[in-house]
């Protein structure tokens, strides 16, 4: 019996100072202490306890004096480590350490702080910004026909590229001490969002110059000069930017670019400069088109020597005039069918000053990391406000027409399988608002945050995909076909764009997220890789000893959270219905910490090359923090009850997805025993997550169908013309609202029509049977006339001229090829 208690004692005094994290000295002396207690009870004999004290002593110091630890221990270590460290490029390293680490690192550590991330203070508009979103944005949008920019004119009507440059909307990122607006991130978000709302190509149009472009890389490392002159430029519109990154072998992989430039001497407006030749074949330019500035990068090399020692100086940013000889552009390409401005951008032997690189002669070579840092902002912003709009268009737009649409004389949001696609694009909505307020936030925090940035555009423009093809499900032949009427299918051409650009997100899901994130975000792995770099053996072995107690802490809280429930978690709430949400992200966060731990500790470098692993556990990292954001937008709107169906599906959706990817992480792992005991130390009474509940999925398509409310919340940001019946998306909100009130005596109607009292071969024959046999008084018959002739042109189709569509060669640009007659074409 004593034996056994001695036993319990053990086990649970190690699992409880695993559990809270004791340092190494308080480990030694517990076990010091242990060993007394044995002795003195009588368990241990004196014999044994000296044999006890022979083995422990010298452990101990080995372990607790760090000259003897670091001579016998963690040399010895520190020469494995370094083998196994993978080779690391310089473009490889600098993309690393570009940009910043948030609450993603909180999430990574496995014990997140849920006070820290309630504390984070989301970014309200100003009321500048406010009225520009109310009258400036608000102006735009009713100056788009979606129908004519996509479909008949293939660009933005003149009148449009005027009031966008009058009104500055080139300028959102730029001081206003150069002429711009200086608004924050999250405003820049909104602008973007609100637009996207109503036209596709007008919002990439606006977004393009304030992401990733010349005006925000001269923001942060131009010369004094270069901001002078450039920044009040770009920011009235005088000057139309476009960044030429991409080329036809070079697309998430930019580092590889085979654009190259050679440092020489050359002629430049009458006198001889120092500059370089630089031959580049880019595609895929957005704004090339109509640019008259371009952003070039390409790779920079002095071969003799002429701003030094002869060097490669690697990737260089360079900002050049369209109209500069050599330069080949203003052709178009035609992405999916849009109109927004995008095409090649070519030039061999193009002689340029050094002082045209972006900051000078001296951020030569620095470009990689120049592109790497504004891209985290521009990915963090942009591309997830284009997926949110699609998620408030998908919601707000089906749940109306769930609403008006009758079949078997049940508006078809009533059917479970309309109530099911429904449900995500509700739930996907409410996840995409959320994470679309907290990553944009970061911005104006002064984070430039790398790893949010690649989830926010990874997850986020594949639940636009998801959301458009959900609604396009339910509206059915409404979506398919074009028309001035339809509101669904540009947003439908344009995801494959959204899926690709600023990094595909095949390669973002496999490589970025947990590739980068176990990195950046990992409290020690970093600083062990740079310290045995630097062949510093006395910090690794401190964060070597720091590392282990964290991987034995973390492994710990994963075993002993899904042992219990998650009940020792601590959270913000100890109650109410989100409380076992914030347990169940700190179990998983525990348990993303000590997975990944291991399998960079199994796997080494080759975890790298294990994209589908990586990408799982990338998974694990993403569904946490969009489960965060999800909190945190319902607590910041004072958790109101009304929107807890979408809380729950969105958190249940996200656990499920973060079970189902351990799942497959241990069920691949190279090692089957490793990935089993790991199963077994993360899920020991099994998995317990589960999709969410059809119930809330019925509480979201009602909402959905309901004017006000939740509807109003999520997707108030968007531009509805909600007062124009010819619009159509206006006439959509008009014969809602008006549904709402005659929904009651239209449905009594209908009953009278499935019961026989009154008869006729159509809707008016019928209304005028009601009325002649007094059931219908006449300002109700009227009522129902007007709203049923309001119903038929929401659910029709248009159907178009055959001389609409006739074949009518290339689709017209307002770009102009320009080409020096000196040049030479690549």
């Amino acid at each position: 019996m004593m034996l056994a208690i001695a036993m319990a004692v053990a086990v649970l005094g190690g699992v409880y100072l695993a559990y809270q994290g004791a340092p190494l000295v308080i480990w030694t002396l517990a076990v010091f202490l242990y060993a007394l207690g044995l002795w003195g009870g009588g368990l241990l004999p004196d014999g044994g306890m000296l044999l006890t004290l022979a083995v422990l002593t010298p452990l101990a110091l080995v372990l607790n004096l760090p000259m003897l630890r670091r001579r016998l221990l963690s040399r010895r270590l520190f020469t494995v480590f370094k083998r196994s460290l993978p080779p690391m490029s310089a473009t490889e390293r600098e993309a690393l350490e570009a940009g910043d680490t948030w609450w993603e690192g909180e999430l990574f550590k496995g014990n997140p702080d849920w006070q820290r991330l309630r504390s984070i203070p989301v970014t309200r508009l100003t009321e500048e910004e406010q009225a520009f979103l109310d009258h400036q944005v608000a102006h735009l949008c009713r100056m788009l026909d979606n129908d004519r920019i996509e479909r008949e004119q293939g660009d933005l009507p003149a009148e449009v590229w005027e009031y966008i440059r009058k009104e500055r909307f080139f300028s959102l990122i730029i001081p206003k001490a150069y002429g711009g607006r200086e608004f924050s991130s999250y405003a820049q978000s909104c602008v973007v969002t609100r637009i996207a709302t109503r036209n596709i190509s007008t919002a990439v149009t606006v977004m393009v110059p304030n992401s990733l472009g010349p005006g925000e890389l001269i923001l942060h490392y131009g010369t004094q000069a270069q901001k002078d002159y450039w920044l009040p430029r770009l920011a009235d519109g005088r000057e139309i930017p476009c960044f030429a990154l991409t080329g036809p072998d070079v697309g998430s992989d930019a580092a590889s670019m085979p654009d190259f430039g050679v440092v020489c001497r050359g002629m430049h407006e009458g006198r001889e400069v120092l500059g370089a030749r630089v031959s580049f074949s880019k595609r895929y330019i957005t704004l090339a088109p109509v640019a008259t500035v371009v952003g070039l990068a390409f790779r920079l090399h002095d071969p003799e020597g002429l701003l030094g020692a002869p060097r490669e100086y690697g990737i260089t940013c360079a900002l050049v005039p369209a109209a500069h000889p050599g330069i080949r552009i203003g052709d178009r390409h035609l992405p999916m069918g849009l109109a927004f401005m995008n095409g090649p951008v070519e030039g061999r032997d193009v002689f340029i000053p050094l002082e045209w690189i972006i900051g000078g002669p001296e951020m030569a070579g620095k470009g990689w990391r120049m592109l790497m840092e504004c891209l985290s902002v521009g990915r963090a912003i942009s591309l997830p406000a284009l997926g949110t709009a699609a998620g408030h268009m998908s919601f707000r737009m089906t749940g109306a027409y769930a609403r008006i649409r009758r079949q078997f004389r049940l508006p078809i949001g009533r059917f479970e399988g309309v109530q099911e696609a429904m449900a995500r694009i509700g739930g996907y909505a409410y996840r995409m608002e959320a994470a679309r307020r907290l990553t944009a936030t970061a911005g104006d925090l002064g984070i430039k945050p790398s790893v949010i940035s690649a989830i926010a555009k990874y997850h986020m423009t594949e639940m636009m995909r998801r959301s458009i093809n959900d609604a396009m499900d339910v509206h059915g032949g409404r979506g398919i076909i074009f028309g001035p009427r339809n509101y669904l299918g540009y947003s439908y051409q344009a995801i494959p764009v959204g899926i690709t650009v600023e990094g595909a997100n095949i390669l973002t899901r496999n490589l970025m997220i947990f590739g980068q994130g176990a990195v950046r975000c990992h409290p020690f792995v970093f600083q062990e890789m740079e310290a045995v770099r630097n062949e510093d053996l006395a910090a690794f072995d401190r964060l070597l000893l720091g590392h282990v107690g964290y991987s034995l802490n973390r492994g710990t809280r994963a075993l002993v959270l899904g042992l219990t429930g998650s009940r020792w978690a601590q959270t913000p709430v100890r109650s109410g219905p989100t409380a076992d949400y914030y347990r169940q992200l700190t179990r998983m966060s525990a348990a993303l910490a000590f997975v990944s731990d291991v399998a960079m500790g199994v796997l080494g470098g080759e975890l790298k090359r294990k994209e589908r692993l990586s990408a799982r556990l990338g998974d694990v990292l993403s569904h946490l923090y969009l489960g965060s954001a999800v909190l945190k937008f319902h607590e910041d709107a004072g958790r109101p009850e009304a929107e807890l169906p979408f809380v729950r599906w969105a958190l249940d959706d996200s656990l499920n997805q973060i079970g189902l990817a351990f799942d497959a992480f241990f069920r691949n792992f190279p090692s089957p025993l490793l990935g089993a005991a790991l199963r077994a130390l993360v899920f020991p009474l099994g998995r317990p997550y589960h999709p969410p509940r059809d119930k809330d999925g019925q509480s979201i398509a009602q909402a959905m169908m309901q004017t006000g409310g939740v509807r109003d919340r999520l997707t108030g940001i968007g531009f509805w013309a909600e007062d124009d019946g010819e619009d159509a998306v206006g006439r959509m909100e008009v014969a809602l609202r008006m549904l709402e009130q005659v929904e009651p005596l239209y449905d009594r109607f209908q009953k009278l029509v499935a019961r026989g009292e009154v008869e006729g071969l159509t809707f008016g024959e019928r209304l005028a049977q009601a009325r002649e046999r007094g059931l219908l008084d006449e300002e109700e018959a009227e009522r129902l006339q007007v709203y049923e002739d309001l119903r038929y042109e929401c659910v029709l189709t248009d159907a178009l001229p055959p001389e609409a569509l006739a074949p009518t060669g290339a689709r017209p640009s307002s770009g102009r090829r320009r080409e020096r007659a000196d040049s030479a074409a690549v």
